[in-house]
């Protein structure tokens, strides 16, 4: 089975994912806007008419970067909600690679959320979420934490978006959530983080989905950004030439 049959194969089995959006077929409703790459808002329509909205970002829309391999964002995007899958935090929609309208991409579950708000109007009501969610970002090496990527769903829970510039093996963090620095990791996401680590060592579906989505070096790295975590784990400080994301909603 080829690695792209192999993460196709595992979001037919995620049992979050909606029905719809996994195996129904994919209509365009429109391009969603302020989006680098082309983004699009799609129903997703079942055979038993069960109908779902997602975000299809195909492979073939990503404009090249020249520090991530071409045609390879869709995949980070899906990759990173097998990490927050496993950690069990912070809150990423389901999230799969699949065949569309554009072909091979990635699709979201759409959430309806507040357009107001983002994370520099919601970090002193959601402290703790956003401590996970700076867990996460180190973990997955996120290159473009917005504050725009911060959503407040009408669910009353932070939902993260936008992770197509995650898992480079080279350090490339930028945030604009540094409120957390020097700060001890909290032992309740440590243990999520050592629990992920282990489930990469072993024969899991953890590792086996992240090795149809990630090259072998952006896995090592993966791994070895864990162990780092396990071995010092306190929150960073800004670093590098680049550590804020621009614009920064």
């Amino acid at each position: 089975m080829s690695r792209d049959e192999r993460a196709l194969e595992a979001g037919l089995s995620d049992p979050a994912v909606p029905p719809a959006l996994a195996r129904g077929e994919l209509e365009i409703l429109g391009l969603l806007p302020r989006s680098s790459n082309y983004t699009f808002l799609v129903r997703a329509t079942g055979e038993d008419g069960d109908q779902a909205l997602g975000v299809y970002k195909p492979q073939r829309g990503e404009m090249p970067l020249w520090d991530f391999p071409e045609g390879t964002l869709c995949r980070r995007e899906v990759a990173a909600y097998v990490v927050a899958r496993a950690l069990g935090w912070p809150n990423v929609p389901p999230t799969i690679l699949r065949d569309g309208p554009e072909g091979l991409g990635s699709v979201q579950t759409f959430v309806t959320f507040d357009p107001e708000e983002h994370y520099f109007t919601l970090q002193e009501r959601f402290v703790e979420d956003f401590r996970a969610v700076a867990a996460f970002d180190l973990v997955v090496n996120n290159a473009d934490r917005k504050g725009g990527h911060c959503l407040l769903g009408e669910d009353g829970r932070i939902w993260l978006i936008d992770h197509g510039v995650c898992f480079s093996a080279e350090p490339k963090l930028r945030t604009v959530i540094w409120e957390y620095m020097d700060e001890p990791i909290p032992p309740s996401l440590l243990a999520g983080i050592e629990r992920l680590g282990i489930a990469l060592d072993e024969s899991g579906p953890e590792r086996d989905e992240l090795g149809a989505l990630l090259n072998e070096e952006e896995l090592v790295a993966l791994r070895r950004r864990i162990a780092e975590i396990a071995g010092s784990p306190v929150f960073p400080g800004p670093g590098g030439d680049r550590p804020f994301p621009w614009p920064p909603v």
